[in-house]
């Protein structure tokens, strides 16, 4: 059964987040122990809050130096919703900008919406190649935000594989998810997405098992 542990510091659904994983197939283990997240197949960052309040419970747990050794060593990793914002470079809340993990280029910014939060069930534009949707790119996913990364800016060169972006729309055109190599992220909640959250799950387990 392939190990996963939901990093554990203090912030994000995680009791949700492993009742998901174990729904999908996984030996799930929450701790912020760093030997057990550097050597587990997977690492899952959930993030609820503040941009700037996550990346700095992050980095007190030792989070950003674990994520960062992890994708150096091409060792999975997925983040959640803010677990997702914060592997971008800045992150602009109320007109503070502040200084994400670094892992991808670029800035996440609030939605331009006339509502905001954006609260509810909404359909995705997947990359036909993408793994995480297959089988489930027609399904709804459950988001709960009002800031989100609005373009995607990394320029990958071969040999390395041309990241997979999904987008959603609340206003305007937002990236839902990212599969660029070991590093995945989701501006959704599986865990809060019913079956389709759970099938998306299950198939990054199966990623990880490749």
């Amino acid at each position: 059964m392939t190990n996963v542990v939901v990093f554990d510091y203090g912030t994000g659904n995680v009791h949700s987040a492993v009742k998901a994983l174990e729904l999908a197939g996984a030996d799930v283990t929450l701790t912020s122990n760093r030997k057990l997240a550097l050597e587990a197949d997977g690492l899952l960052v959930p993030g609820v809050g503040a941009f700037s309040a996550v990346v700095d419970a992050l980095k007190a747990a030792g989070g950003d130096e674990i994520i960062d050794r992890r994708l150096s060593g091409g060792r999975p990793v997925l983040g959640i919703c803010v677990g997702m914002q914060v592997m971008f470079e800045h992150g602009v809340e109320r007109g503070i900008d502040s200084e994400g993990l670094g892992e991808w280029p670029g800035t996440v910014t609030e939605l331009n919406a006339p509502v905001l939060p954006h609260i509810g069930w909404n359909t995705v534009q997947s990359d036909p190649d993408s793994i995480l949707f297959k089988g489930i790119a027609d399904e709804r996913f459950y988001f709960v935000h009002s800031y989100a990364a609005q373009e995607w800016t990394l320029d990958v060169m071969p040999p390395f594989p041309i990241p997979r972006l999904t987008w959603a729309d609340h206003g305007g055109q937002f990236l839902a998810a990212v599969e660029n190599g070991p590093l995945t992220a989701t501006q959704f909640h599986p865990e809060k997405s019913g079956e389709a959250g759970i099938r998306l799950l299950s198939n990054w387990l199966g990623s990880l098992r490749e």
